[in-house]
């Protein structure tokens, strides 16, 4: 069907009832529709307490209500927020962060006659002590380098003024700046948090630009500007320019795209949000019919989509546990047709090992490209020429994925490896891969923070699934002394020639299958400007404008 004949199938559809032009708020002053940006969101934000800041949904929500003592620009700089210095000792385990006097928390009845007050160091001290409750936070395991039992501190954080806050490690961890940058570890006032208990998270307060004042469940989230918000442009103008935030929670990722090419939203995100054969080429570009009402944004994400065997599962042959047959597997597979084909180039084949662009040490590494003749000679050296004597394997798979994994069933099959195909709901996929139970599966790895150290920690043999990330079960006392090594090293270069050693021992070894390095696409509307992009996808709405019609 031809594209334009599909966008003007949008009348007709039955009319998806969206907000009205105007809310009318609590307040009594109105949000008005022209200076708001509107966004769905497929998935549920399921509480917007930071201390539960474990899914895109819920941090892009909390990115607009919280601030946290750092930020960075769009190149992974580590920049002031709240702190507007810092300074970490020279044996790495004391962090000192001078924060600013200019910063309020939102209105609200928890404060004395409803006016937020200025948050002191104090606050920072609660906030993250608050995270170390396993009952409360998903965070627990990102603290485990603070002293807890630090003299004079409180579980190892300490304010010995208003404007000082104070963080004591163990041991020194080198990437813990970047671990301070996760949404986990925004401020919060304690007169909140025991006021609305358990149900802080459907009653947020923090300093962002914006705030809640209505939030219908799976129906619609509306956030209103912050008059007292402390961060101004370059020529003073007081952030954020909207007015509001409006966000809705259509399930249907066909419907929320028309609603989009319909100018209901102002960004559609993610290729599986963006129906590409509408509005993409084939080589991934935007339909000229389109670029009229909007734009592409797109960069590469730090994000890896890999395959991985279970090494010690019940299930996997004595075949699979032979690593030149992994490699072979490795070697057969087509990443470029798998981007330009099935994904309308976005993404980057993934040839450079396990850690994706952007990160220190990407790129130094050759790891596995199409190469049908290398796949040849491993089997041969493994004892299965041609593939012969070589049992089928069975590849486990999120039905999203089918289409991949019939892809890479036909690339292997060209090799005279034969290849089972199974599909599971995520959730059972999940479990099944964190159990053991699935030798063979499709999976994606997210940086949860911009260090490759968040990569490589999925090898680390002390983190064996289902209590933590290694789901291949791989373990080598080398890399492990590498890894533990890298965290505590200071010298940046150091560092990243580790952590390059490390991806080349696990490429060789072959636990894993790098497939591709996703990319992050939007498209958004043209009436937008000012809409930041990044590699891990954040979405800061600060210094977003939106034109009149």
């Amino acid at each position: 069907m031809e594209p334009c004949n599909t966008i003007m199938s949008i009348k007709l559809r039955p009319y998806i009832a969206l907000l009205p032009v105007i809310l009318f708020l609590s307040c009594g002053r109105s949000l008005k529709d022209d200076n708001v940006f509107r966004y769905n969101e497929m998935g549920d934000v399921t509480s917007l307490d930071p201390a539960q800041a474990r899914n895109f949904e819920n941090i892009w929500a909390d990115n607009q209500l919280y601030d946290g003592l750092i930020q960075t620009d769009d190149s992974f700089n580590i920049k002031p927020c709240i702190a507007s210095k810092w300074e970490i000792s020279t044996d790495g385990l004391t962090y000192t962060f001078h924060l600013r006097n200019d910063v309020f928390f939102q209105d609200n009845v928890v404060f004395s006659n409803g006016k937020g007050r200025k948050v002191i160091a104090k606050d920072f001290v609660f906030s993250f002590s608050r995270l170390l409750d396993p009952s409360v936070s998903d965070a627990t395991s990102l603290l485990e380098k603070i002293n807890t039992d630090y003299p004079a501190s409180i579980n190892g954080f300490s304010a010995p003024n208003d404007s000082i806050f104070v963080i004591h490690l163990k041991t020194p961890y080198a990437p813990f700046l970047h671990i301070l940058l996760m949404k986990y570890f925004s401020v919060v006032p304690e007169e909140a948090v025991k006021n609305y208990g358990i149900d802080f998270g459907q009653n947020p307060l923090g300093t962002g630009p914006f705030k809640l004042v209505k939030w219908e469940t799976g129906n619609a989230m509306v956030l209103k500007r912050n008059a007292n918000y402390f961060e101004k442009d370059s020529v003073g103008n007081r952030l954020p320019y909207l007015n509001g935030v409006i966000i809705s929670f259509l399930k249907d990722a066909e419907t929320s795209f028309l609603e989009f090419m319909d100018g209901k939203f102002d960004m559609v995100s993610g290729i599986n949000a963006i129906n590409p054969r509408v509005a993409f080429t084939p080589d991934g570009q935007l339909r000229k019919e389109f670029s009229d009402k909007v734009y592409i944004q797109r960069t590469p994400f730090i994000k890896t989509d890999y395959l991985g065997f279970i090494l010690n599962s019940k299930t996997i042959s004595d075949a699979l546990k032979n690593p030149l047959v992994r490699q072979a597997v490795s070697y057969s597979i087509n990443r470029e047709e798998i981007v330009r084909y099935l994904r309308y180039n976005t993404g980057i084949p993934a040839e450079n090992g396990f850690t994706p662009p952007f990160l220190p040490g990407h790129g130094k590494i050759t790891g596995y490209d199409y190469n049908p003749d290398k796949a040849a000679g491993l089997l041969k050296q493994a004892g299965y020429p041609n593939g012969q004597g070589l049992p089928p394997i069975t590849l486990f798979v999120a039905a999203e994925d089918y289409a991949l994994a019939e892809a890479i069933q036909a690339q292997l099959q060209n090799a005279g490896i034969k290849l089972k195909v199974e599909t599971e709901q995520p959730a059972v996929l999940a479990e099944g891969v964190a159990n053991g139970q699935c030798c063979f599966f499709k999976k994606s790895w997210i940086g949860d923070y911009p260090d490759p150290e968040n990569f490589l920690s999925l090898f680390y043999s002390k983190s064996f699934s289902p209590g933590g990330i290694n789901y291949t079960h791989y373990a080598n006392p080398v890399f492990d002394s590498l890894y533990i090594r890298a965290l505590s090293e200071t010298n940046d270069s150091v560092r990243a020639a580790e952590y390059t050693h490390m991806d080349k021992i696990i490429m060789d070894a072959a636990p894993v299958i790098p497939l591709y390095y996703d990319e992050v696409v939007r498209l958004v509307n043209k009436r937008i400007s000012g809409l930041p992009l990044d590699p891990q996808n954040s979405l800061d709405l600060r210094q977003v404008r939106k034109s009149k019609e």
